[in-house]
């Protein structure tokens, strides 16, 4: 096995590189389409950080079914039996320990998933096709930022009733746990990559701001002053 899986301190790599890559780009591009989702001037950034929450969350789904153990589906999605069962003993203050995603957070994580494909597919709809996804986009927002709210309070609770810094898991990748649990390899050079073209796609969005996703913002934003005009 591999030496980057074994335990450290009673720690083991859980995380692969490009799962915490992902995490902290989805959570940056989700919170940047929030703050420009009000403002004209900001368009051209609330398409490009939509774009980058879809894109993500396809690369995820697709991590989800052939990535590293800890990374795919199977491994931590378990049903809502289970799911209730750890609840049950979160409230009870005694929750069952998992090396991986627990059976709640798994929920969460999967919905958050199908929220920000929806939600960045009805954005993209609403800018390209007009109004008439505005209102379910908006809604899918709403519902998707009230998750989050919801998925870091769990972190907090059961980080604190374990005993574990999950926060910091996510950026180190190591959770406590023995080291047949750990995984081999962290996958450093396709997490480079996705950190590549993420940064590299925001990068030529704002230096080419009249061609590609700029210049649909621009013909909406034209609709919108000329719709403005009629009125």
């Amino acid at each position: 096995m591999n030496d980057v899986s074994l335990s450290r301190d009673g720690k083991v790599l859980v995380w692969d590189l490009p799962v915490r890559v992902f995490h902290w780009l989805l959570a940056a591009s989700f919170a940047g389409a929030w703050l420009t989702a009000e403002h004209e001037r900001w368009r051209l950034l609330h398409i490009t950080f939509g774009c980058t929450v879809l894109a993500l969350a396809v690369l995820r789904l697709a991590w989800g079914l052939f990535g590293s153990r800890h990374a795919r589906f199977a491994a931590f999605v378990r049903g809502p039996g289970e799911a209730l069962r750890y609840l049950g003993g979160l409230l009870r203050g005694q929750p069952q320990h998992y090396v991986g995603h627990n059976p709640a957070g798994a929920i969460a994580i999967v919905a958050l998933l199908a929220l920000a494909v929806t939600a960045a597919t009805t954005g993209l709809a609403t800018w390209m096709l007009g109004d008439a996804w505005e209102d379910v986009h908006e809604v899918l927002a709403n519902v998707m930022l009230a998750l989050v709210g919801v998925h870091v309070a769990a972190v907090v609770v059961s980080g604190w009733l374990h005993r574990e810094n999950l926060v910091a898991a996510m950026f180190s990748g190591r959770k406590r746990g023995a080291p047949i649990d750990g995984i081999a390899r962290p996958w450093r050079g396709l997490a480079v990559l996705l950190l590549a073209a993420v940064l590299g796609f925001w990068a030529w969005q704002l230096s080419h701001p009249s061609s590609g996703l700029g210049a649909i913002a621009a013909a909406q934003g034209g609709h919108t002053d000329g719709a403005a005009d009629d009125d």
